[in-house]
């Protein structure tokens, strides 16, 4: 929820007045960024010290307000290669110190002027390590930022973030999915058929499983299960997403269908939680979530650990000691997350059906999660064969 007014140049919105409100009354003092008006949403803190292009255009962060933790943001200015979406979906955007040059071969513009040009109103200029600090304590709130020469007054501001609707029920995967679809063909040899359930998905999702001769029909949030039948796919593969997975009652009725017809199916992020969902277990909102490119997990299957990308508020709550009956048969937990043991995957023991929380495809972030769509292909093999 923004309204901005870009202003005529960098220079002269580098200069403006800008504030932060927290729902819990905090306000932090900076320098506007990017365009200037008022925005609200979720405040969130992404951990990643590079990738903040992906972050911007990821739409698993459509109505949130990032921190960047990382002190230096812009450094490498925008290009046109790395967007995840054809957007920007943060609603506001946090940082300490922008770069005042952009340096990189590939850039075209600075971050400042992107963010401008898209709307999308930011503060700079702020402790993001008292702010960060602040919201592992407290926990994620709403927040409102505000720039220009004429801000309102600290309680005007303040009862305009308590107005701000909140994340706990917020139902917006529809929102930000392809409303057509549209097909990724395969590199090289084609091998298989996905359909590939829209939530939020990234562009680098569909070209990993491309990589490994996938032909992927991505398909709208509000697809049928006659919808994805109707590609004749080998697999099935829902996305990330934003917004509450206890809202997505579609999505878990598509997946159960899926699960009665044992096609293999592979889900990421809020396809984790819609799998839990499918699977009887319920879901709850984290204190502050993972965000970031730096998050250690253990494959459980394997004892391996992997450095991975995150981004999720809402985690599953499933037993992390025993093997789980569901109506699709024996289920287990997979990966777990070594910082605070949040369920980070679920397997079924008994038909070809997994998932993870968090982003394999590895934009912006680590590739050591890559191995998830190999097993995902191996799961297909199998049924094929």
């Amino acid at each position: 929820m923004t309204t901005s007014n870009q202003g005529s140049s960098s220079k002269r919105k580098a200069v403006l007045p800008a504030v932060l409100v927290l729902e819990d009354g905090r306000i932090f003092r900076g320098r506007a960024y990017g365009a200037v008006g008022e925005t609200f949403g979720e405040a969130v803190f992404s951990t990643g010290m590079t990738g903040y292009q992906e972050t911007l255009t990821d739409p698993s962060y459509h109505r949130q307000v990032v921190v960047m933790t990382a002190p230096h943001v812009g450094n490498t200015g925008v290009n046109d290669e790395d967007p995840e979406s054809s957007r920007i979906w943060v609603s506001g955007y946090v940082v300490r110190d922008p770069a005042r040059v952009s340096s990189n071969w590939r850039a075209k513009r600075s971050l400042d002027e992107e963010l401008a040009a898209q709307g999308v109103v930011g503060i700079s200029g702020i402790d993001t390590r008292a702010l960060t600090r602040h919201l592992r304590e407290s926990g994620a709130m709403r927040v409102g930022i505000f720039s220009g020469n004429a801000l309102p007054d600290e309680g005007t501001m303040l009862a305009e973030v308590r107005q701000a609707p909140e994340m706990k029920g917020a139902d917006l995967s529809a929102e930000v999915a392809t409303k057509e679809t549209y097909v990724v063909p395969a590199i090289g040899t084609k091998k298989f058929t996905v359909a590939a359930v829209d939530l939020g998905i990234k562009g680098m999702t569909p070209h990993r499983m491309a990589e490994r001769g996938i032909e992927v029909h991505v398909l709208p949030a509000t697809a049928t299960v006659e919808d994805v039948y109707a590609v004749k796919p080998d697999g099935v593969f829902f996305s990330n997403g934003p917004g509450d997975p206890a809202t997505a009652d579609h999505p878990v009725s598509v997946m159960r269908a899926v699960l009665e017809r044992k096609t293999p199916l592979f889900g990421i992020c809020f396809g984790n939680q819609i799998l839990g969902r499918a699977l009887g277990f319920g879901t709850y909102k984290l204190k502050y979530g993972h965000r970031g490119i730096n998050q250690p997990v253990q494959d459980r299957t394997t004892g391996k650990v992997e450095i991975t990308a995150h981004n999720h508020g809402f985690a599953v709550d499933a037993p992390l000691d025993k093997v789980s009956d569901t109506p699709y048969g024996r289920a287990e937990v997979s990966h777990v997350c070594l910082n605070d043991n949040v369920v980070e995957g679920l397997q079924l023991l008994d038909q070809p059906a997994f998932s993870v929380q968090y982003h394999p495809e590895a934009a912006a972030g680590p590739h050591d999660a890559a191995y998830l769509f190999d097993r995902f292909v191996t799961l297909m093999e199998a049924e094929r064969a």
